[in-house]
């Protein structure tokens, strides 16, 4: 694994259901002051086939050092050799690849196998640190509304997947870990037991938790965001992490629990709040797109004639009762009239992200790219589209996205939960523009869905996000290739970690690492 200098060690990382691999693409982005990685990818564990694809290009590129990627890999994004062809020029790197990115589902049928794969992967190295976030659609609220009237949710297995996570604690006692899950997660209920309690108390012993016989393995644990409070004291709240107060261009809260095994005498760091930049600083020097037109000939002249249709209703049928109808009318029409975006429907077009100081945009560029992957805007039929002019022009005017009470009546869908949502009882802003002046609202793998909940702010453009701008508001770097069909591809960016914000947290970790010293 290597060694920078004597107090600059580089720590292996264990990363488990590694989804696209947020998590281990921020630790592998910590480096030393030589500018060499202080965590090496040891094994990474997912059993998706799309986001182990990307998860095993991306093993492939940080095989190589900091900015010497072969100009290979870049070949590959212009799409001028096969993925095939990348790893039959590099075997070494494709060979590391292949053993340290592993599609594999962790449960009960191969956890003889996960173990061997870790025993193998650390090589009998004592500092390392396991990091991952055990699926959580159990514990999400949109999940749980969805599944509770199944008389089968008590008994979902999604429950308990952080026992895998639990188990491979128990089995291999590595000195830190970091687990991260869902807000839902602080509220949610088994059989009258809140789960987070429950969970916090099983990583703290996790043999005991398994009821095996042991050791009595014990992990004192931290919170990322507030400083240490004595055990008995902990609010389940503090473990929560809002990425917005740590230079994350987005409102994405999540658990995260910091694992320090009780034989180290370290207490960790804390993240460092600072600001964020906004939406626009981070995805407006990206190409302008128009969308598709579905469910008929899409062209331009037809989308464009589609939009402009909104600007023909009167006055009185925008905003009814509200004084903004005029200037949105007004909006519309001048929109109408001088035309929307000539952009394309995707770009590959790169340039390098404006300068800025701010490190998570600092971290988006690379000097050496010279193509745009994933910057393709979806389709949408012609009433959502009029449906995204009026959202737009709204919240250009108003400075907040729309309610479904703002919209006019001749916009609203036809769905059984509009009439709900007009009266703010349930999803009040299915039509929600990312405001440009303001971080982004969670990224999530609903954006694979459809679009709505993540409307790009201008209005010429009217459209939804793009998987490259969705990624660049999760800080992954413009060099991260995201596998697999575009709706793969949204799912993985929602579900992934922010990089930047996992960057921060492997600085945590490394010092926990450095000042433990000798690990037994």
């Amino acid at each position: 694994m290597g060694v920078t200098n004597s107090n600059q060690r580089t720590y292996p990382v264990i990363d488990v259901f590694a989804g696209p691999g947020g998590l281990g693409e921020g630790f592998a982005s910590h480096v030393a002051e030589t500018g060499a990685r202080r965590f090496k990818d040891a094994l990474s564990i997912e059993r998706d086939e799309h986001a182990h694809s990307t998860l095993l290009l991306r093993h492939f590129f940080r095989y190589f050092p900091p900015g010497q990627a072969p100009e290979d890999y870049y070949a590959y994004l212009r799409q001028e050799i096969n993925k095939d062809e990348l790893f039959r020029r590099h075997p070494k790197a494709s060979k590391s690849a292949l053993s340290t990115a592993v599609k594999l589902s962790l449960g009960p049928e191969n956890r003889e196998k996960v173990s061997q794969l870790i025993h193998g992967a650390l090589t009998k190295r004592k500092d390392w640190v396991l990091v991952g976030g055990p699926p959580c659609q159990a514990y999400s609220l949109v999940g749980r509304s969805r599944m509770q009237s199944d008389p089968r949710f008590e008994d979902d297995e999604r429950h308990f997947l952080y026992r895998e996570y639990l188990q491979i604690i128990a089995d291999h006692s590595p000195p830190v870990f970091v687990m991260e899950n869902v807000k839902g997660l602080l509220s949610a209920r088994v059989r009258g037991e809140q789960m987070i309690n429950r969970i916090l108390d099983d990583l703290a012993e996790p043999v005991s938790a398994l009821r095996r016989r042991g050791d009595g393995l014990q992990y004192n644990l931290y919170s990322l965001s507030q400083p240490d409070v004595p055990k008995s004291e902990v609010d389940p709240r503090s473990f929560l992490v809002r990425a917005e107060e740590y230079g994350v261009p987005q409102a994405r809260h999540r658990v995260f629990i910091l694992g320090i095994r009780s034989d180290i005498d370290v207490r960790p760091s804390v993240l460092s709040p600072h600001v964020a930049p906004t939406v626009s600083e981070t995805i407006s020097d990206l190409p302008e797109l128009r969308s598709g037109l579905s469910r008929q000939r899409d062209s331009y002249e037809a989308w464009s004639n589609a939009i402009a249709q909104l600007a023909m209703l009167r006055p009185t049928s925008l905003c009814t009762g509200s004084h903004f109808s005029e200037g949105v009318v007004e909006r519309l029409r001048k929109l109408a009239s001088q035309g929307y975006t000539t952009g394309g429907r995707s770009s590959s077009t790169y340039k390098l992200p404006n300068a800025s100081s701010y490190a998570s945009i600092s971290m988006l560029g690379d000097s050496r790219l010279d193509v745009l992957t994933g910057h393709e805007a979806r389709s949408h039929m012609s009433a959502d589209l009029q449906r995204y002019s009026f959202a737009t022009v709204f919240a250009e005017l108003n400075g907040r996205s729309p309610k479904l009470s703002d919209f006019p009546e001749s916009l609203l869908p036809s769905h059984r939960n509009v009439e709900l949502g007009r009266e703010g009882k349930m999803f009040s802003d299915r039509f929600r523009v990312q405001m440009p002046d303001s971080v982004a609202t969670t990224i999530t793998s609903h954006i694979s869905k459809d679009g709505h909940y993540f409307i790009h702010y201008d209005p010429k453009q009217c459209r939804s996000l793009t998987v490259r701008e969705a990624a660049r508001l999760q800080t992954f770097p413009d060099n991260y290739k995201f596998e697999g069909p575009r709706t793969a591809q949204y799912h993985q960016v929602g579900n992934a970690v922010p990089s930047y914000l996992a960057k921060q947290i492997a600085a945590v970790v490394a010092d926990v690492l450095d000042r433990a010293g000798e690990i037994a």
